[in-house]
């Protein structure tokens, strides 16, 4: 029999198959699993086709997933059998013709799901009704429409799902929301912002990107709190921009608005990974109310006027400047027909000199060179050294203090849009969405260092 198919060990094989078979332990059984270092008990769960052979998957009561070391184990008691089905709940979702209508959009972010352990997919919750079933605080706040637009992880999202996505937005404004949330994946959520930015200004209503970096099978799950906190800035915050909503500190105590423009995906795995950059953000968010960081924010209007221009050159490239980057790396861009390139580049925007005469060659093929700075916090200053005057006279147009990866949507839509260097200059240096400030805050920039025994005092007045 293909061990695959072995619905009593489904996913094992080799010695994780043998060590099972001679246990008799089957997948779903409610085990106690004892090894060298020490005894684990919950359900063994299924393993996907792909898995190693070197590891028994177990839920803890806990929650959470541990892989056991077959070579550990030295004894399994079996306690039982009890499989799990993961359906998401679901109850219709009440209306309330006194609260305000949110439209949901589902990218393919799971915001609210559950793991199916029998097949290792993952059963987003995303009807009224499935969500109401999961997080039924939501009927609390507003009547939510849902419509699933895209169903990709974060990484495959491009030019397509951009303009798709901003046309949904301007089509939903139309039709009289009061607010629009969007799902979405955390690993490029900061690019879909930047660009949503551009794509549709003059915004009426709240437009909100949500994600989990947690699944909702997990206890330390962000994904509840999170939409909660997303829906409740879509329904009744007055801030009409592009905005980013996740946790704030990593407890559950609120979230952080964060302006479209300016914020970063700053941790892997952290429940608290966005951070805005070079500024502060915008509000935070609780389940009980919304307050405001700041004043300079565009306010809800009871309009429906929205400006959409999904203009979009994908023959645009950001390129992270490393010492001894050879000039073929700028060379290989133009060769390929590439109209725009931004430079994250070293302190105030530097790369070295062999990179000078690739430059010239860009220049010379009218491709659009803006550099940023890899630092991430502080303005390009191509004034203040010889080196940055002579890539400005070689075309390299300094981008003030936007963030790489927002230069880079930037740059691709103003591309979308002219040819003309100097009008592309002029779009890409005036402010739209606050990709551009006049000046860092002096608490924009605020970096805790553990181990220094200042920074430790403070962090334990605020650790749980």
């Amino acid at each position: 029999m293909n061990d695959f198919n072995n619905t009593e060990y489904k996913g094992y094989r080799g010695r994780a198959l043998e060590v099972l078979q001679s246990f008799k332990a089957l997948v779903w059984s409610d085990a106690k699993i004892v090894t060298a270092d020490g005894s684990y008990i919950g359900i063994i769960l299924p393993r996907s086709e792909t898995a190693d052979p070197d590891h028994v998957v177990l839920k803890l009561r806990s929650g959470y997933n541990i892989g056991v070391a077959v070579d550990r184990i030295q004894d399994v008691e079996i306690q039982g059998r009890k499989e799990a089905h993961y359906k998401i709940p679901e109850k219709e979702f009440p209306f309330d013709p006194r609260k305000p209508r949110v439209k949901l959009l589902g990218t393919g972010g799971t915001i609210a799901s559950r793991l199916d352990y029998r097949t290792g997919a993952v059963i987003p919750a995303f009807s009224p009704g499935e969500l109401y079933g999961s997080v039924p605080e939501l009927a609390d706040i507003c009547n939510l429409e849902t419509e699933k637009i895209y169903g990709v992880f974060s990484e495959n999202m491009g030019p397509e799902q951009y303009i798709g996505t901003a046309e949904a937005i301007a089509r939903e404004i139309e039709k009289g929301v009061q607010g629009i949330v969007i799902g979405h994946g955390t690993d490029t959520m900061h690019h879909t912002a930047a660009i949503l930015s551009f794509m549709v200004q003059n915004s009426p209503v709240p437009i909100v990107m949500v994600g989990s970096q947690r699944s909702s099978d997990r206890p330390s799950s962000d994904a509840a709190l999170n939409l909660m906190h997303s829906v409740k800035t879509a329904a009744e915050s007055d801030i009409a921009e592009v905005l980013v909503c996740m946790f704030g500190p990593t407890s559950d105590i609120y979230g952080l608005l964060h302006r479209g423009t300016r914020v970063r995906k700053m941790h892997s795995s952290y429940r608290s990974t966005f951070r805005t950059i070079g500024d502060i953000p915008i509000a935070m968010v609780s389940r009980e109310k919304i307050t405001p960081l700041r004043q300079d924010y565009k306010r809800r209007r009871t309009d429906r006027g929205v400006v959409l221009n999904t203009a979009f050159e994908e023959k645009v490239s950001i390129v992270y400047y490393y010492p001894n980057m050879k000039p073929d790396i700028i060379d290989s861009l133009v060769e390929n027909g590439y109209r725009g390139i931004v430079i994250a580049g070293t302190g105030l925007g530097h790369v070295n000199k062999p990179l000078y005469p690739a430059l010239k060659r860009a220049q010379d093929r009218n491709v659009a060179v803006y550099m940023t700075v890899q630092t991430l916090w502080g303005f390009v200053q191509m004034y203040v050294y010889d080196t940055g005057r002579d890539m400005m006279e070689l075309g390299v147009v300094p981008a003030a203090n936007m963030l790489p990866e927002v230069a880079y949507v930037k740059l691709a839509w103003t591309l979308g849009q002219t040819d003309d260097p100097a009008e592309v200059k002029r779009i890409m240096l005036t402010p739209i969405a606050g990709e551009i400030t006049d000046r860092e805050p002096s608490n924009g920039y605020l970096i805790f260092q553990g181990g220094i025994p200042e920074v430790e005092e403070f962090i334990s007045q605020y650790r749980k």
